[in-house]
């Protein structure tokens, strides 16, 4: 069990969210979604379950779940700011995701990674099994402006 660091918490209170500090890193830092226009950002927190990493009262990290709260999850847009990475949060933060309630018991959970493999797989994550079942439409220039 990843204990946090003192003065650090995750909640998944609206209130506590810097909607700012994350749309700044999902636009401008994150290789999935940049360009993202803020009015999208807003529609995809507000339809998700937020997680919060805080230390003391500022924000530092992020994960947001897109769920049914009964059969699938969806873990998406996790990150740690940059000035705060290498102290073990991000298995925190994974950890306070799989462990929280509203999400037990569900069938499956699926994410999209280009380079946390090695985290996820520390809580039991593994590559699709049989990929030729699944299928995806993909718009990766969807936030390109022209």
């Amino acid at each position: 069990m990843n204990t946090l660091p003192e003065d650090f918490t995750i909640s998944t209170d609206p209130t506590k969210l810097n909607p700012e500090m994350v749309y700044h890193f999902l636009n401008k830092e994150a290789y999935w979604s940049k360009g993202i226009p803020y009015e999208t950002f807003l529609k995809s927190i507000e339809h998700s379950l937020n997680f919060i990493l805080l230390h003391k009262e500022k924000q530092v990290g992020f994960a947001r779940i897109i769920t049914d709260y009964a059969t699938i999850a969806y873990l998406g847009d996790v990150f740690i700011s940059s000035d705060y990475r290498g102290l073990g949060l991000s298995k925190c933060l994974i950890q306070s995701v799989m462990n929280c309630p509203e999400l037990q018991g569900l069938r499956r959970w699926i994410l999209l990674t280009q380079d946390a493999h090695e985290l996820y797989r520390q809580f039991g994550w593994s590559p699709i099994q049989n990929p030729e079942r699944w299928m995806e439409l993909h718009n990766k220039y969807v936030y390109k402006a022209g």
